[in-house]
């Protein structure tokens, strides 16, 4: 079975969801009081405190692109320790490492 971009089956299936939700995460990054790179280094954090791998791989190349160092991707994932202890690196570390090094 082909590995599927959930993002693009949420807008194949429900465009009129996903539009409403594009429009939210487009308002959010349109905030001023953070940069870009700073908000994708947030968001990872957050993602790898709730496990979720699959969104790590998607956005690691977004926060490479905003000029965000492996160095600084690993330490963003390593801070999720003392939020929920093991679970962000056992399973966020290599698979942002490897993403990053892919791209």
């Amino acid at each position: 079975m082909q590995e599927q971009n959930p993002y693009e089956v949420f807008q194949k299936e429900a465009p009129e969801v996903f539009e409403g939700f594009d429009g939210l995460v487009e308002s959010l990054m349109n905030t001023k009081a953070l940069d870009p790179k700073t908000k994708q280094l947030i968001y990872l954090g957050i993602k790898a405190a709730q496990g979720d791998h699959t969104a790590i791989m998607f956005h690691v190349p977004m926060a490479k692109k905003l000029g965000a160092s492996r160095d600084e991707i690993k330490e963003t994932i390593l801070l999720t320790l003392t939020v929920c202890g093991l679970k962000g690196i056992n399973t966020c570390l290599l698979p942002a490492l490897d993403s990053y090094d892919r791209c």
